[in-house]
């Protein structure tokens, strides 16, 4: 089966809303989409921490840049009225697991309330094709027996990052039932797994904890080398979010949400291994485990991403080791002296098949 990818035709010219464009995936996308043609004005808090591909890349001169806090009900929708939208990819989020424990309340103001401000802001607009706002594979109600949930599983979160996800679902499907089906304008939710790539110096997320310990000369501590997760490139994900997109822009019947991860049948890979194909790569010192017994994070994750290869043509091309081999190429070239957004260009146009 050909494997569908994201279509130039279709996003040229169209005017896209990117919230989170200052995040890891957010800056990856505005990247993308501006190579496509796409004309992209984002909605982000400023870069925390700074130093990501953000400002490596100089993303901020692909698009139009707006530093709005989507808590402000008042600034998202003075800035959202200001302009017309054709498709809007709602990335914003706090989207750290172990931050979210220390401050929950914090995280449910971000990404369920900011998620209503946005979609609250979002009604008056008159030209929207479609929305789609990502959670996360965390939305389930994980009792960690070890099966991949597809979309019809029961949503839930025993911590506060997994539960503000599955509320933003269920924000998002009342917001759609209540005002945007009526208008004809889809609203879905994309349920993406734990995504590598270049670029991400993000807190408390594996990759990016193995360069920084590797840039010292140290080995990186691991507190659950066993826990396994439905890792993926980050752009498998976001060539999901994209084509996801053109479809409900242009399919009534695609389904209004699908999860994205591993290509089906693929083995299920533990942070410890995927730690070690990195150490391995960058010629670090291997990993060392310092366990958390305090941690309530989830020890087995797996989700069936078949849905979107049934329904989209879509799945990731990316196994765990090719994801690690190209993430860990663009920070050693990045190391060696190369331009940022030239090697997320380069990688793009690899992964398109242009290169």
């Amino acid at each position: 089966m050909a494997v569908r990818r994201p279509d130039r035709g279709f996003w040229t010219g169209k005017r896209v809303l990117l919230t989170g464009h200052t995040g890891f995936k957010g800056s990856w996308a505005a990247i993308w989409l501006e190579g496509l043609g796409a004309e992209v004005t984002g909605l982000a808090l400023p870069p925390d921490p700074p130093g990501g591909v953000f400002e490596l890349a100089r993303v901020a001169d692909l698009c139009e840049s707006n530093f709005v806090d989507l808590r402000d009900r008042a600034a998202v929708e003075r800035m959202v009225g200001a302009q017309a939208f054709d498709i809007v990819l709602h990335l914003a989020a706090q989207p750290i697991v172990r931050t979210a424990i220390a401050e929950p309340v914090e995280t449910f103001a971000s990404n369920v309330m900011g998620t209503a401000n946005l979609l609250q802001a979002l009604r008056s607009q008159t030209t929207l094709r479609a929305v789609l706002a990502i959670t996360s594979d965390k939305v389930y109600a994980n009792t960690e027996a070890g099966e991949a949930f597809a979309e019809t599983a029961p949503l839930g979160g025993k911590d506060p990052y997994s539960a503000s996800k599955a509320a933003a679902e269920i924000v998002v499907s009342s917001f759609a039932r209540s005002y945007f089906d009526r208008a004809g304008a889809p609203v879905a939710t994309a349920r993406g797994g734990n995504v590598i790539g270049g670029g991400d110096n993000s807190r408390d997320r594996l990759v990016s904890d193995i360069v920084r310990a590797a840039a010292a000369g140290e080995a990186v501590a691991l507190r659950h080398p066993e826990a396994t997760r439905p890792w993926q490139h980050v752009l498998d994900c976001l060539a999901g979010y994209l084509v996801y997109a053109e479809a409900l822009a242009t399919d009534p019947a695609t389904p209004r949400a699908l999860n994205f991860g591993p290509a089906h049948g693929g083995p299920q890979v533990s942070v410890g291994e995927l730690a070690s194909l990195a150490v391995q790569a960058l010629g670090a010192k291997p990993w060392r485990h310092e366990p958390d017994p305090q941690s309530i994070e989830a020890r087995a994750l797996a989700i069936d991403a078949s849905l979107a290869r049934k329904t989209l043509g879509f799945e990731s091309r990316l196994d765990a080791q090719a994801a690690v081999a190209l993430t860990m190429d663009w920070h050693r070239r990045l190391k060696a002296g190369e331009d940022a957004l030239s090697l997320c260009r380069a990688q793009i146009a690899h992964y398109e098949g242009r290169a």
